[in-house]
């Protein structure tokens, strides 16, 4: 059998089949995920992915995550589960700029 992964990006679509398979495989963090790419919380920069969550934004970029999560275990986050679907489906907001730019004008 494919793994999720295989099956995701040769479907490109996110079928009920694969939401069941995402939340056996990933459990909770599955599930938000899952929640993260209905609520179109992704979106993609010219530098990085950016998921919207529940304590500000958190940068994804070549597996690596700027959450807590991710940062004490240096395991999968919903993040990074929520950036692997988004890329697999297209599922992702687009964003003509660069999100290092935006801590420049946050700053000042």
């Amino acid at each position: 059998m494919k793994d999720l992964w295989q099956q995701l990006c040769e479907k490109k679509v996110l079928d009920d089949a694969l939401r069941v398979g995402i939340v056996a495989e990933y459990g909770s963090r599955g599930a938000k995920a899952l929640d993260a790419i209905d609520r179109h919380l992704i979106k993609k920069y010219l530098d990085f992915f950016v998921v919207a969550g529940s304590t500000g934004e958190h940068v994804v970029s070549e597996n690596v995550c700027t959450c807590r999560d991710f940062a004490f275990r240096q395991k999968l986050c919903w993040h990074l589960i929520a950036v692997r679907i988004a890329e697999a489906t297209g599922t992702f907001e687009t964003i003509n700029a660069w999100y290092q730019d935006s801590w420049k004008n946050k700053s000042t």
